[in-house]
């Protein structure tokens, strides 16, 4: 049940389905995008008991600006004691010319349980723009019973340091972070994951349980068909090991 909502263009909050005992929630951003200047807000409370199963409509397109400008992304998530949230976004798309910063702050109950899953694409490879954005300066911050237990935190600036270097990027177009808590997270399932992602050709992964209850995940990949089956794979496996729904799949 969706018991708040409220949403100023460009979001859309649309009707809520279930699946597999969860609410499922597509959040729409109607726009073309996100421009210089602009600045999206989300904020996300899930209560004790409820199931949350959050997706994007498309990818979001960061469009370019020949200012110092760059568009705000803020997202806050909030998971109560017993909740559970799934957030599973399409890609972020940097145009050329694009800047960016975004935050993301998930914060969850020790009892709370949570699957986030993200990608940034090198920008529309395809044209030649891979890795031409201007800046994107990302973080991402998990805390759970309010320790701060994962901080992701970079800024890319091709102009001023080459991402295509062996050690960074390389020839990966797709750059994804999963994390999972929940007690049935455990290094068996890491391991698991470890084989069978690396098992997709143009995919490099690091999979571990960085603390109790506590999985992480981070993803390279050459092209959208392997981002797309790592993802894919990844989220059957979690589904089923950890939180034992793997009917609790994103359909549009």
């Amino acid at each position: 049940m969706l018991t708040h909502a409220y949403a100023e263009p460009p979001f859309h909050i649309g009707r809520v389905f279930e699946i597999g005992g969860a609410a499922y929630v597509i959040v729409v951003c109607a726009g073309p995008g996100v421009f210089a200047g602009d600045c999206l807000h989300q904020r996300v409370t899930v209560e004790g008991g409820a199931r949350v199963l959050l997706a994007s409509q498309s990818a979001l397109q960061v469009h370019r600006t020949d200012s110092l400008d760059a568009a705000q992304v803020h997202h806050e998530y909030h998971v109560e004691e017993g909740g559970e949230l799934h957030c599973h976004w399409d890609p972020v798309i940097p145009f050329a010319g694009a800047r960016l910063v975004e935050r993301f702050d998930l914060q969850v109950a020790r009892g709370g349980r949570l699957y986030w899953s993200d990608t940034l694409m090198s920008g529309r490879a395809s044209r030649g723009e891979a890795w031409q954005c201007a800046a994107i300066d990302h973080e991402l911050r998990l805390t759970i019973d309010g320790a701060l237990k994962y901080l992701e935190r970079y800024r890319l600036a091709p102009t001023e340091r080459k991402l295509r270097e062996p050690w960074m990027a390389g020839e990966a177009h797709y750059v994804g972070t999963t994390l999972v808590h929940h007690p049935r997270a455990t290094s068996e399932t890491a391991a698991e994951l470890q084989g069978r992602l690396e098992e997709i050709e143009g995919v490099r992964v690091g999979i571990d349980l960085v603390d109790r209850a506590l999985l992480v995940g981070r993803l390279l990949a050459t092209t959208g068909v392997s981002c797309a089956r790592a993802r894919t794979v990844c989220r059957e496996v979690i589904l089923d090991a950890v939180f034992g729904r793997p009917e609790l799949v994103a359909r549009r």
